[in-house]
């Protein structure tokens, strides 16, 4: 009997708004092949819905999303998807081709599509943004995040330079952007806001009641002037490097694959989510401690 199709996500419209929410709450929204395609099929169904004239993306559950899946039981690194670029079937490949012409397909084809969508997009953002989850929220045009809400690339520590989707020095100032790579540590939403990340923070409670304030406001727009200004700034972006370095970044970042695989033997350098997820706790028990003893001298 064939397995069931599971709805990793979920598509709704109110009036002139579409809302796509990543459903995988019980891992966090952790981007698996199925996920990725069937948002991208969800902001394809928005584009194609004349009323719609704002998407926003947010995620079910405690976070907006986790990252890739890069350990639950239905990671599907092996299945082949109806491709949406260019690009060919990666299961066909070996060694590090495998996984370039995945990732190119799935992790920086999909996040640059999804950023030129010419309707205006709205990242709703609680909870942990990491790595892979960066992408999705970084390829809309505005973010807004919950107080208690975090971000992290811990890519590093899995011998990477940082997600596939490289916008970090656009995202944060370069010196900013290495301390957000290198040290691999949750920033708050506080300190995300002050850096120009973030276009708004407010309470958890409010999250959906203002993001939707402000998905309204778009709607009163002429669809027309939204998508021509967001070409513009798109494009500039661009011209400022944001395309070529991305490119660049993605050939390192694969180099760095395979000299995982060498040395390792395995291509994330022996790390998995449990693994990074019990570093994260340890460093963030080291901080707390650390502030304790500050408050008691």
């Amino acid at each position: 009997m064939p397995k069931k199709k599971q709805n990793y996500i979920i598509y709704k419209r109110k009036g002139s708004i579409s809302l796509i929410t990543l459903n995988r709450p019980e891992y966090s929204n952790a981007q698996n092949g199925a996920m990725t395609y069937q948002l991208d099929d969800a902001f394809r169904k928005a584009m194609d819905d004349e009323k719609v004239k704002v998407i926003v993306l947010k995620g079910a559950g405690k976070h907006f999303c986790a990252g890739h899946d890069i350990g639950t039981p239905d990671r599907d690194l092996d299945k082949s998807y109806d491709l949406k670029s260019m690009w060919y079937d990666h299961t066909k490949k070996e060694g590090g081709e495998f996984y370039y012409a995945r990732e190119q397909e799935v992790y920086l084809g999909m996040c640059r599509r999804w950023r030129d969508i010419p309707k205006p997009t709205i990242a709703m953002v609680h909870g942990a943004c990491i790595a892979a989850g960066l992408a999705l929220a970084w390829v809309c045009d505005l973010i807004i995040a919950s107080e208690e809400s975090f971000f992290s690339d811990p890519t590093l520590k899995m011998g990477l330079p940082g997600i596939e989707y490289f916008g970090h020095p656009f995202e944060l100032n370069p010196r900013i952007a290495k301390e957000f790579l290198f040290l691999g540590e949750r920033m708050s939403a506080a300190r995300a806001y002050q850096m120009g990340m973030l276009n708004k923070v407010v309470s958890l409670d409010n999250l959906e009641k203002e993001t939707m304030k402000i998905a309204e406001k778009l709607t009163d727009i002429p669809s027309l002037a939204v998508t021509l200004t967001k070409q513009s700034i798109n494009h500039i972006e661009d011209l400022q490097g944001h395309r070529v370095g991305m490119d660049a970044t993605f050939g390192y970042h694969h180099f760095a694959h395979t000299h995982n695989e060498l040395v390792e033997g395995e291509y994330l350098a022996g790390y998995n989510a449990k693994k990074l997820e019990r570093r994260s706790e340890a460093q963030e028990k080291n901080k707390k401690k650390k502030r304790n003893k500050k408050k008691k001298s």
